[in-house]
């Protein structure tokens, strides 16, 4: 008989990439997917019943906060992982300037992949918050991101007031130096417009915080305006980006409607957004079930297309071989409500909790100890998880 090192028997697998969305296991060893299957006859060192759950490929969030001065940064593996994320991106925490440190003290420490998009600004968000336009250097900017090819995955600008085109024009810029791509958060002004940073975007370039109140993505009749569809048809991608201010149900909800969904479900996770809006990824995706999209698409828009868009296709699925990324959430049935950056308030009737969290074949977070046998099952007084991380 086959062995694999973990076995989560009994769940529903959705795996977008793969067109798998029904009841099968999945086989893990040496850190890979090993089997996708219903009823695999394998032994398992550690076989966890999962019935009754969903099993997805670790979520991606690719629009995080987990470097910088800024005031509301967080670190990645305390709040990635509990909310079955394996993999996210720290849009503009550093700049050129504090790439180094960033990869030294985040990104090589963390458990959770943690990729990163370079601010345009040299101090990135440390220095004065990202209005220095002295430091808009899309050379330097570009030079960072090939330094780091296997972690950084383009450029950033944000919140930037000023007049012109320093920000977007040279995170963009150093996206095309780079032969990288550059997220850009946006905020209108008479001198540069919506419309305008769309028109200068490439395909593959991202626009996030799609349903913020200040962006102009509906018309005065609530309709989607034709120049940001004409910008998705040529390639422009239009990322989520929830934040503690950038997700309104009163542009999401009739923007869904018209069929306008973000290509990317992301979170925009820092402290702030943490709290009343309470954007992790399960309640993000949460929210859009609430308006109406699908559980697979919601998967699909938080695994296989996050992975495709930062470039890293290898990621996102559960094909044999792959790394062994996985979420094991719960679809709760009941009555919820979910909070925007508004303050405003959604029902809805299903809400998504992470159950269990496999991050490169290890299990990092198991929220009912699923994976673990009862006390009085447990032999000696010893640590279980040491003597299994000694014996492997």
């Amino acid at each position: 008989m086959a062995t694999c090192d973990i076995l989560l028997r009994g769940g529903h697998v959705i795996d977008p990439k793969n067109d798998i969305d029904g009841p099968a296991d999945v086989a893990i060893s040496d850190g890979t997917i090993q089997a996708v299957g219903a009823g695999l006859d394998i032994y398992a060192k550690k076989d966890v019943d999962v019935s009754g759950l969903f099993v997805t490929p670790g979520l991606i969030d690719i629009h995080v906060h987990v470097y910088g001065g800024y005031s509301g940064w967080l670190f990645p593996d305390q709040h990635s992982l509990p909310n079955g994320v394996t993999a996210v991106v720290d849009t503009g925490g550093p700049g050129w300037k504090d790439i180094d440190d960033c990869i030294e003290t985040i990104v090589k420490p963390s458990s959770t992949r943690v990729y990163i998009l370079v601010n345009i600004v040299g101090a990135g968000m440390i220095g004065r918050p990202e209005q220095d336009v002295t430091e808009m250097i899309p050379e330097k900017c570009a030079e960072a991101v090939l330094k780091y090819p296997e972690h950084c995955i383009g450029t950033k600008a944000a919140h930037f007031g000023g007049p012109g085109w320093e920000s977007a024009g040279g995170a963009i810029e150093a996206a095309r130096l780079s032969d990288s791509i550059a997220m850009i958060d946006f905020a209108p002004r008479p001198t540069r417009s919506y419309e305008e940073l769309l028109e200068r975007m490439a395909p593959g370039d991202m626009h996030t915080h799609l349903y913020a109140s200040h962006i102009p993505l509906l018309d005065d009749d609530k309709k989607v305006n034709d120049y940001v569809r004409k910008a998705r048809e040529r390639g422009v991608l239009f990322d989520c980006g929830h934040g503690a201010g950038s997700f309104w149900f009163r542009i999401a909800v009739p923007a869904m409607a018209q069929g306008f969904p973000p290509d990317t479900i992301s979170t925009d996770l820092h402290k702030s957004s943490r709290m009343i809006p309470n954007a992790t990824m399960p309640v993000t995706m949460s929210k859009f079930l609430a308006m109406g999209m699908s559980l697979k698409e919601v998967i699909y828009r938080s695994t296989q297309r996050p992975a495709e868009v930062i470039r890293h296709p290898e990621l996102g699925h559960l094909t044999p071989g792959a790394d062994a990324d996985v979420a094991v959430l719960n679809l709760k049935e009941g009555e919820f409500g979910f909070v925007d950056s508004g303050r405003a308030r959604l029902s809805g009737r299903q809400r998504l909790e992470c159950e269990l969290t496999v991050r490169a074949g290890r299990i990092a977070w198991d929220l009912n100890g699923r994976s673990r046998p009862a006390w009085d099952a447990a032999g000696d007084y010893k640590n279980l998880e040491r003597e299994e991380e000694e014996a492997a």
